[in-house]
């Protein structure tokens, strides 16, 4: 048996959750949102499907049509194009460097093709229609002949438009998702504080980092896996392993509480898979581990196998909501980062998680967001963490995401808050690409002909993603705030169950 070699990807990424990576930089296509009136700010809402962020995508990149789309989005250009003013203000608050004249160019030229290609169409039927009755053999012979040169020139032209198509797909996925109007516009320090939970601990005694209590308890080796598999790699041991199984047990058990449909899903998918949940496997500085020789990668979150669950499917109305929380282990390459931030657990290439992932109609979108934050807020809570929940400022959003709240919880060791979670409204941009539809449930309508009845148009759904436990932030979480004086660790109250009774960590006896 032959082992595949994993490389790193082309094009830079991110995943909707900062939990473990920087903002992505978007290449995506467009879709169409249902659109929300708000009485005193205008609310546009339209999803731009697509296959990666691009902000580091060169326009001139972005116009090369030689690599034809494996996949198609459903796209709306007539609306891009009526409502240019606004795309483009997005573009600019997204920090996106998405070519819009270059789309709007290319649609042009594409529906002014497709006007020739269907006169074309007409002219050669008219001809085959003359040809049906009695002829004079010249004229028959003249028809035949005109016949022929359309046909040829149809061809030449329908050729030129799949061409066509093909490249306003690929410059299309420059256009990020449009962005829900209350989020706060500019750069990550633009972000506004939606909520603080707590204060933090005050400590009577010099405090350890996680790296320290790990080494002391005996609980993390970080040493043998970067000889075993690189740095950014490490071993979990005694009762770091049951506080790792508890928190994945109890949060699931809290969460299935609310509706939430356990899963377990695979590690490995298809690329472009990847791609249509809005992220790119293959590009300098990507986040994806793909596997050469194959059109696999890696996953970065379960978000990405649970949104291919229902690819190409129509779903039935009285089968929304789809509620799943997900476990899976996740692979990110972290290109790029370097720094205090990213010592110890606190930015690593493999860890567990639990992702929850929403299937809903458009209408009931913005109340699962708020339901899903609302579930990470009541978690954290629990376990007795200082934190804040963040609306995160436009150009912090992942391609996907019309608007994402973050979790930062206070980690005492490395005196600073960090990111645990976050929730992401995706609306239609991700169903778009995947072709996740619903059909409404009002009865049928008669048709024109007896007996035939026309079926509701069906709608794309809306898909949320939220982060409800990861495990190495988690970890550095509960080790740095539940730390004792004599070295040892409490145990949270609600994890003591899932642990066997454990109450406490207790320094190993030399």
């Amino acid at each position: 048996m032959s082992l595949h070699k994993l490389r790193l990807a082309a094009v830079p990424i991110t995943f909707s959750s900062r939990l473990f990576l920087k903002p992505f930089p978007n290449s995506l296509t467009l879709g169409l949102f249902s659109r929300h009136l708000q009485p005193h700010k205008p609310l546009l809402v339209r999803a731009f499907s697509a296959s990666a962020a691009v902000q580091d995508i060169p326009a001139t990149q972005a116009s090369d049509s030689s690599a034809r789309p494996q996949w198609k989005a459903a796209i709306d250009f007539k609306w891009i194009r009526d409502n240019k003013e606004a795309v483009e203000i997005n573009i600019k608050n997204r920090n996106s460097n998405a070519n819009l004249e270059a789309v709007l160019e290319l649609y042009e030229n594409m529906v002014n093709l497709q006007k020739e290609v269907e006169q074309l169409r007409e002219e050669r039927n008219n001809v085959a229609k003359k040809m049906k009755g009695k002829l004079e053999p010249l004229e028959r012979d003249r028809l035949v002949e005109e016949g022929k040169n359309l046909k040829e020139s149809l061809v030449t032209l329908e050729e030129d438009l799949v061409k066509l198509k093909d490249e306003l797909q690929h410059v299309a996925q420059s256009i990020p998702n449009m962005t829900h109007p209350d989020v706060p516009v500019g750069g990550e320090d633009s972000s506004t504080i939606r909520k603080e939970v707590g204060s933090p601990r005050e400590f009577s005694f010099p405090i350890k980092d996680h790296l320290q209590l790990g080494k002391d308890l005996d609980l993390i080796d970080f040493d043998s896996a970067a000889e075993v598999s690189g740095s950014k790699f490490f071993y979990l041991k005694n009762e770091a392993v049951l506080l790792e199984m508890a928190l994945l047990n109890w949060t699931l058990s809290q969460v299935m509480k609310k509706g939430f449909t356990p899963l377990t899903t695979p590690e490995i998918v298809r690329s472009s898979i990847v791609e249509k949940c809005g992220f790119q496997p293959r590009g300098d500085n990507t986040q994806v581990y793909s596997i050469d020789g194959t059109d696999q990668c890696l996953i970065g979150t379960a978000e990405i196998p649970v949104g291919g669950i229902h690819m190409d499917s129509i779903l039935l109305e009285s089968a929304l909501p789809l509620k799943y929380i997900a476990f899976s282990h996740c692979f990110r390459t972290e290109a790029g980062a370097a720094g205090a931030a990213t010592k110890g657990l606190y930015r690593v290439h493999q860890f567990s998680k639990a992702e929850m992932f929403v299937i809903c109609q458009p209408e009931d979108s913005e109340s699962f967001h708020q339901e899903l934050i609302q579930i990470e807020e009541d978690l954290f809570t629990s376990l007795g963490l200082h934190f804040k929940t963040l609306d995160m400022a436009t150009a912090d959003l992942g391609a996907p995401a019309y608007r994402k709240f973050d979790v930062e919880a206070w980690m005492p060791g490395l005196g600073r808050f960090g990111e645990i979670s976050s929730a992401s409204n995706c609306t239609d941009y991700q169903s778009r690409r995947l072709g996740i539809r619903y059909r409404p449930s009002e009865p049928p309508q008669t048709g024109p002909k007896k007996g035939k009845a026309n079926l509701p148009a069906t709608k794309f759904v809306h898909t949320l993603n939220a982060t409800a436990c990861a495990i190495p932030r988690m970890m550095v979480c509960l080790l740095e705030n539940y730390q004792q004086e004599d070295g040892s660790v409490v145990i949270p109250e609600p994890l003591r169950p899932f642990m066997g009774g454990i109450e406490l960590i207790k320094p190993k006896l030399k």
